[in-house]
């Protein structure tokens, strides 16, 4: 027994580096030189606008505190956090597969008699076992590699979470600013119509006005009232929203500077194209469930091979007993080593079948992993043209908002001198009220495509 034993060892040291299943090779992939984009905003620089940190990003410190609460309360994002403790768990678990296992027990008995036979007796027994499993061929290595991607795994999805995060909240912050921007829009529209309501009808009873230049003038100032509460009730929508991204129950959110004091950056360089797979935790994450599903073909394939486990058992036993005054004590001791081979022989394709299942997960695994890295670059495209054209957009809006005063000016002041009618003034100024809403969907368009421009090229995770 003993020689089996020395034999069997060596032969597992010397089986020690065997693992049967294909080793992880990072896919070949064909990846585009530059992102599709306008070619203005395509720059080959080695930085990227990702590189930054969050909080120098977006330079608001309203904005920059939402982060800061939503990243340490976020229900989202705590359970993210525990699925690494448990995976990190699952790998103590399957590692430990590795190692002798050991355990112990004993058990002690005091039994006393006075009737019939008077006796005593007390007797003790010990033990320990020791169990081994050989990995010959590498299923108990190659599970532990899938559990340490697995956790690998958990990891870069946490933080695709607090890059989904971020984005999410400055998003919704600067759309809710842009809210913000077109109440205050409707808020003045209401006051300078309600100066020309009086105004109109000042001019009428002087006889210099007709009901209906009062008429006119009474309906963009209806316009505008109706529109406050619709944008209140959007900017209620977005608040919620919002605190339920900080962890928090619905409330009112703080607003730092408003739309048109917010900073945006000289250039947004994007970086050599890659680097995307290396920066976005999404691709990294799901390389991580290929590796895995690499590995557990290995553990699908070592089930074809013998199992080898080494047991190992030592105990004893101590009494004594008494009868009619004459004690007898004893003390023995045992034990004993044994190997156990276990080889599949029939099993109904079961074997087969679970090792052609774990292949075809890897096979998914694979399109999966190529399929992110496809789905990054369209975001990057998407963003990149979507920032580009809001930019330009904003700009033409600027300049329709500047005529549309510069023409409200010029009708005023030939209504007041008799030359123009108020529907020519009303009409410059449906279209100016309208022009500068526009404009301040127009500002938070800009921004939140600047927030995803940033999400796509793998911003905001770094901490």
């Amino acid at each position: 027994m003993r020689r089996l034993f020395v034999v069997t060892t060596l032969a597992a040291s010397l089986l020690a580096g065997c693992k049967v299943g294909p080793n992880y090779h990072k896919p070949a992939t064909t990846i585009p030189t530059d992102f599709h984009g306008p070619s203005e905003t395509l720059e080959s620089k080695a930085t990227s606008y990702a590189d930054l940190p969050w909080w120098q990003v977006f330079q608001d410190p309203v904005l920059q505190n939402l982060i800061r609460t939503t990243l340490k309360q976020n229900y989202d994002l705590r359970t993210a956090t525990e699925k690494i403790t448990t995976a990190r768990a699952q790998l103590m678990i399957t590692r430990s597969n590795q190692f002798p296992q050991l355990t112990a027990n004993g058990n002690a008995t005091d039994e006393r008699s006075f009737s019939g036979f008077p006796f005593q007796t007390r007797f003790g027994t010990y033990a320990a076992d020791a169990t081994f499993q050989l990995d010959l061929f590498g299923q108990l290595r190659r599970a532990t590699e899938s559990a340490r991607a697995q956790l690998l795994s958990t990891q870069y999805a946490q933080k695709t979470e607090i890059l989904t995060l971020v984005s999410d909240v400055a998003s919704d912050y600067f759309a809710l600013l842009a809210l913000d921007l077109q109440l205050q829009i409707a808020h003045d529209t209401v006051k300078t119509q309600q100066d020309a309501v009086k105004l109109t009808m000042f001019r009428l009873e002087h006889g210099v006005a007709t009901k209906l230049d009062v008429l006119q003038s009474q309906q963009l100032l209806d316009t505008a009232n109706a529109q406050i509460p619709d944008l209140e009730r959007q900017i209620g929508l977005e608040e919620d929203a919002l605190s339920i991204l900080l962890g928090e129950y619905p409330h009112a959110v703080t607003r730092g500077r408003p739309l048109v004091e917010q900073p945006t950056p000289p250039e947004v360089p994007v970086g050599l194209a890659s680097s995307l797979l290396a920066r976005r935790p999404d691709i990294l994450e799901a390389e991580q469930n290929l590796i895995s599903a690499n590995a557990e073909i290995g553990v699908a394939k070592a089930a074809f091979f013998p199992q080898i486990a080494l047991t190992g058992t030592g105990g004893g036993a101590v009494g004594r007993s008494s009868v009619f005054a004459t004690f007898i004590s004893s003390n023995i001791g045992t034990w004993s080593v044994a190997g156990q081979l276990t080889q599949p022989i029939f099993e109904a394709g079961r074997l087969r079948g679970n090792l052609r299942a774990t292949e075809s997960v890897q096979r998914q695994e694979l399109i999966a992993y190529q399929q992110t890295i496809q789905g990054a670059f369209k975001d990057v495209s998407d963003a990149l043209i979507a920032y580009q054209k809001y930019y330009q957009v904003r700009v033409a809006q600027e300049t329709t908002v500047k005529d549309l005063s510069d023409s409200v000016s010029t009708s005023l002041t030939r209504y007041r001198g008799g030359i123009a009618t108020y529907l020519e003034v009303l009409d410059n100024q449906r279209s100016l009220f309208s022009a500068q809403l526009t404009l301040a969907q127009d500002r938070g368009n800009e921004f939140q495509s600047l927030v995803q421009l940033y999400k796509a090229l793998g911003g905001g995770w770094q901490q």
